[in-house]
């Protein structure tokens, strides 16, 4: 059973808790939202049924005031109200309007005093209809009352007792309700956050998983998938364990077909280096033979002659290239390289002189540091880097261009930059330049070099990388190409 990777934190992913387009936020967000809504129209409803319980408390006083006698019929008014007779409640503000065809009289009860109405207050009262239903108005000078209207013989009476009383008490409880409703909501956030945070810790983790397989390198070479989903994780009795299940489903079909590919893989390898090195006898042969039958070129017509010279130029360039696979099917096998103490900055002085004895009509310089730069890399691989730099900038640029070699040292890295002021690399070619068999657009090839195999640059990112160096090739901003091979400046085994 393969292992699985530990627990992950709901951040190990990158993603903050509660971060901005994340599942956790939208989650707590709405479940506080839909809370938030109950809960305030439980708080109105609540406030509204205590205003209508209250109301019908006021209303029930008021009734019971209304069918109180308040003076004599002739309408005198002067004897006072005492406070709780007559009914229940207290006459705090009680009002009393009592009116006739020749007259209106009425006041406000404060405390033992009363306080005649205004001529407002009694006209508005006036202007109300007969009614022995409670109603509510807005006195001038008085404020808001509960009244009743009541006319027998004659007389209308107007009894009424203020709101001010079941207004604060409203003013308090709505207070107290909102006060508990954002308490409330509140509370939800809290509890829909750590709720949502403990229910979506599954997914977290398995977002780890994937991060760790997308960091995995499995473009080339052996891969051993070896990171699950943990079994809490892949329960199929919840929806995020079916997802945890299925990616492990993937992953394992993953992996059985990067086993396949590498078998494969593999197996064009071995025929490659195998069908490379048995060709080399019978290619050694025939440029033996033809050289062989070409010295006798008096004897033989001129076609015959022509033939066997391009026999021996062909089988030639064979040779390289059968030599060229098969050392890239020894590097795709492994590094094989032997490491030692070399002096690079002499072996970059003599791949240049080199170069320039190839490559006469090319104008050639070298930088070198002051001192000497010696770094643990295989000399013949190194000098057969720049050999095939070089060959690649004398056949792809015109005569009379100037190739710049460097050698420097960054950090712990040596850093060998091959420039030229030729016409630069097509930008199609650019991203696949360092693969195999990659070729240049002809125009790009000088008239009368030899053809390509696609296999220089190849071996030269073959060789970089089996030192555990990097090799990268860029334009210049108005021409020119410049390839940079970055190395190790000493190193006691080779990067795989």
């Amino acid at each position: 059973m393969s292992p699985s990777v530990p627990a992950a934190t709901p951040d190990a992913t990158g993603l903050r808790t509660m971060g901005r387009g994340t599942l956790s936020r939208t989650l707590v967000l709405r479940t506080t939202a839909l809370v938030a809504v109950i809960a305030i129209f439980l708080s109105g409803l609540t406030a509204l049924a205590m205003h209508r319980i209250l109301e019908g408390q006021l209303d029930t006083q008021l009734r019971s005031f209304a069918s109180r006698d308040f003076g004599p019929s002739d309408g005198d008014f002067d004897r006072p109200v005492r406070p709780g007779s007559g009914g229940p409640g207290q006459t705090q503000g009680l009002l009393v309007c009592a009116s006739d065809d020749s007259a209106v009289v009425g006041y406000v009860q404060q405390d033992q005093s009363r306080v005649e109405l205004s001529d407002e207050a009694s006209a508005a009262l006036g202007t109300l209809p007969e009614s022995p239903v409670p109603q509510t108005v807005s006195l001038p000078g008085v404020g808001l009352y509960r009244v009743v209207v009541n006319e027998h013989d004659g007389l209308r009476m107007v009894i009424g007792l203020p709101l001010s009383e079941l207004t604060a008490s409203m003013m308090s409880i709505v207070a107290a309700a909102g006060t508990l409703t954002a308490l409330a909501i509140l509370i939800a956030f809290l509890a829909a956050r750590q709720v949502v945070e403990r229910s979506l810790a599954p997914l977290a983790r398995l977002a780890t998983t994937a991060h760790h397989v997308s960091s995995l390198e499995l473009d080339s070479g052996e891969v051993a998938l070896t990171v699950r989903v943990p079994p809490r994780d892949a329960d199929p009795r919840s929806e995020v364990g079916q997802v945890g299940l299925a990616f492990n489903h993937m992953l394992d079909n993953v992996e059985g077909a990067l086993a396949a590919r590498q078998a494969s893989e593999t197996k064009v390898r071995q025929f490659v280096a195998d069908a490379s090195h048995e060709l080399r006898n019978p290619l050694a042969a025939i440029r033996g033979y033809a050289e062989l039958t070409r010295r006798q070129r008096d004897e033989l017509p001129p076609d015959a002659s022509h033939a066997l010279a391009r026999i021996d130029s062909e089988s030639s360039r064979m040779s390289t290239l059968v030599e060229d696979l098969l050392l890239l099917a020894r590097l795709d096998a492994g590094p094989n390289i032997t490491l030692s103490e070399v002096d690079l900055s002499n072996l970059v002085a003599n791949a240049v002189s080199d170069a320039e004895a190839a490559g006469p009509d090319h104008r050639w310089s070298v930088d070198l540091p002051e001192e000497p730069v010696v770094a643990r890399v295989d000399h013949n691989r190194i000098h057969q880097v720049l050999v095939n730099l070089f060959a690649n900038a004398r056949a792809h640029t015109p005569a009379g261009t100037s190739v710049r070699t460097s050698l420097a040292v960054d950090g712990g890295h040596v850093v060998i930059v091959v420039a030229d002021d030729g016409p630069g690399i097509p930008e199609s070619v650019l991203p696949s330049l360092f693969e195999r068999f990659t070729r240049a657009d002809t125009a790009r090839v000088r008239t009368g070099t030899t053809s390509s195999t696609g296999l220089g640059l190849a071996i030269v990112a073959a060789v970089v990388g089996a030192h555990g160096g990097t090799v990268t090739a860029t334009n210049g901003l108005v021409r020119g190409a410049t390839f940079t091979v970055r190395l190790p400046l000493r190193r006691s085994q080779p990067q795989l």
